[in-house]
């Protein structure tokens, strides 16, 4: 009679976009999951993609349209593109949100380039300016526990104001704020598939359950062996 020995799911590359922004944080943040990462790698040239071994993306929060004129300057922008386009998981965090969606409202004049992937509108700076940042609970049922909420950082932080539920957009988080005139809140959160997207910034807190909601959403994608 012969054992199934079971087998230990691949331990992850992931890599983060370093051009502008909270992306050390989001690579510390990571590295404490070391059942599950490997290790992380910055990515600031385009030939960061050739590696075989990455298994998914993380946009962080920053400036999105200095982080998009970087990613065009230093021919990131197509390579981003194609990323998304072919399935692999990537999470984009504020700016890295805005640069996901497929529109974007209330950009600067002239407007800015988008990677585009994620079926929503989003609005920049939709909260206000610096002074008005915030830090609010979030209950996200499947990720944390209605008992213990998720701290969500917001600092100038955009909103989502349409979704394509047809294309496969959840919702998996909103919040009220003051004058709110959804009653169900605004729109922070959303996964389409491969596509996980927030308006506020796990990376900046010790709650390190949305770092490893990604990790099963990378593993829900086939990269588990």
């Amino acid at each position: 009679m012969t054992t199934a020995i079971a087998q230990t799911p691949k331990r992850l590359r992931i890599g983060v976009l370093a051009l502008q922004g909270a992306f050390s944080e989001h690579q510390h943040a990571l590295d404490r999951l070391t059942d599950d990462v490997a290790s992380t790698v910055q990515i600031k040239t385009a030939a960061a993609f050739d590696d075989p071994e990455l298994d998914a993306l993380v946009l962080p929060g920053g400036e999105s349209t200095t982080m998009a004129l970087i990613a065009e300057r230093s021919g990131l922008l197509e390579p981003l593109r194609a990323w998304v386009k072919s399935g692999k998981p990537v999470w984009g965090t504020c700016a890295g949100m805005i640069l996901l969606s497929n529109e974007a409202h209330q950009t600067k004049i002239g407007g800015q380039a988008l990677i585009g992937g994620l079926d929503v509108t989003v609005k920049r700076n939709a909260f206000g300016a610096q002074v008005d940042s915030f830090v609010a609970d979030l209950n996200i049922p499947g990720i944390v526990s209605p008992e213990v909420p998720f701290p969500g950082v917001f600092i100038r932080a955009p909103v989502i104001e349409t979704v394509d539920e047809s294309k496969g957009v959840q919702v998996i988080a909103r919040v009220q704020r003051k004058g709110e005139t959804d009653p169900e809140g605004s729109i922070v959160a959303v996964r389409q598939g491969h596509i996980l997207a927030t308006a506020f910034h796990p990376e900046l807190t010790d709650d390190d359950r949305f770092h490893r909601y990604f990790i099963e959403v990378i593993r829900s994608q086939g990269h588990k062996e």
